[in-house]
């Protein structure tokens, strides 16, 4: 079930192309130290920085520019809360470190959804079993169809509206999809089992919203400040960020030429295989620095399916080694621009709404 054309491996081959990406994996962890301390340090620094001095110039109300430059400024600590620094932490990149601060199972970020909740579906189900249609709850996330492989549901012809209103609410999507809302309506799960991952997820969703939306607007009520200034900016700040994290994620995980896998695929799966399905299942983006520290080097897609203990700062050095190995093991090394990707995820959302053009 493949979408591009890459030569197949025989087993020798593929138990040397796993060996090569373990060699390189083992290089780069004997290399980490001090410096890659440093860098995250600095990111969490940024973040604080960006954040508080975002909600600082939002007190100061409506004025130009102090509304529009607080909210970015709050909005991008968010990004880099979120991509750099949380969902790198939480996949343990900074585990050896020994601070309590960088542990991946402690770690708990700025959104709706419960910590544990990410790290089960996307650290545990989402890496196990990347782009396995069935195993896989994050091809479409339950709402989209993407592949032609995926069987088609009626609601899918409306799926232009869904994803739109994902990417609006995409911390709450990602949130809501540990729940299992979908086993829940098929019986195939009781609302004994839901009710506590509903009442951590209440909770959660309660902190942020009285902090974001109340507790900030509150404060600046009593310095005298404008309180609906101050909601706003906090509204679009979450907005912003909800969108950069929808278009990043979407982007690395469903371009026109990434693949996806029956289940059939996991069965006597080697290293070397595991390896090759991260490979063909993922999308990098090409670009400077800015946009690889915007997306939490998640514009290395492929590096991070592989690696994704590594620190993500070492991804676009472990690119170059990387491309050049599937290259010669016969592997198509999927990588474009951040809008030429885009536009080959939106293609895919138009053209699979419809029963037509897959399998019914």
């Amino acid at each position: 079930m493949t979408t591009r054309l890459d030569r197949e491996l025989s087993p020798a081959e593929l138990e040397a192309f796993g060996q090569e990406l373990d060699a390189l994996r083992q290089r780069t962890l004997a290399d980490l130290g001090e410096a890659d301390a440093r860098y995250i340090r600095r990111v969490r620094a940024a973040v604080r920085g960006c954040c508080w001095t975002g909600r600082a110039l939002l007190m100061l109300g409506w004025f130009p520019p102090t509304w529009l430059l607080g909210t970015l400024l709050l909005g991008l600590g968010k990004i880099l809360e979120n991509m750099e620094l949380g969902h790198n932490v939480m996949h343990g990149q900074y585990d050896w470190m020994n601070d309590p601060e960088f542990a991946g199972r402690q770690y708990e970020w700025d959104i709706v959804g419960p910590a544990d909740f990410w790290r089960h579906t996307h650290n545990h189900v989402h890496h196990t079993y990347t782009n396995v249609l069935g195993m896989d709850d994050d091809v479409g996330y339950g709402v989209v169809r993407l592949f032609p492989e995926q069987r088609w549901k009626p609601f899918y012809r409306w799926q232009p509206l869904w994803v739109t209103i994902q990417a609006l609410l995409f911390q709450y999507a990602v949130a809501i999809q540990h729940l299992r809302l979908d086993k829940l309506v098929k019986g195939r799960i009781s609302k004994e089992e839901v009710k506590p991952l509903a009442r951590r997820f209440g909770a959660k969703l309660a902190r942020q919203w009285v902090k974001d939306y109340l507790a900030f607007p509150l404060l600046a009520l009593l310095l005298g400040a404008n309180a609906l200034a101050v909601l706003t900016g906090n509204l679009v700040a979450n907005l912003l960020r909800n969108l950069w994290t929808f278009l990043v994620i979407f982007c690395g995980h469903f371009t026109e030429k990434a693949t996806v896998f029956a289940p059939e695929i996991l069965e006597g799966e080697t290293r070397g295989h595991w390896y090759l399905r991260q490979l063909r299942g993922s999308s990098n983006l090409s670009g400077g620095p800015l946009l690889h520290i915007l997306t939490g080097n998640l514009s290395h897609q492929i590096e991070h399916h592989l690696f994704p203990d590594l620190p993500a700062r070492r991804y676009a050095e472990l690119a170059r080694e990387v491309r050049l190995i599937a290259r010669r093991y016969g592997q198509h090394y999927n990588c474009g621009t951040l809008w030429g990707q885009f536009a080959t995820v939106l293609r895919r959302i138009w053209i699979y709404r419809l029963p037509a053009t897959g399998t019914a």
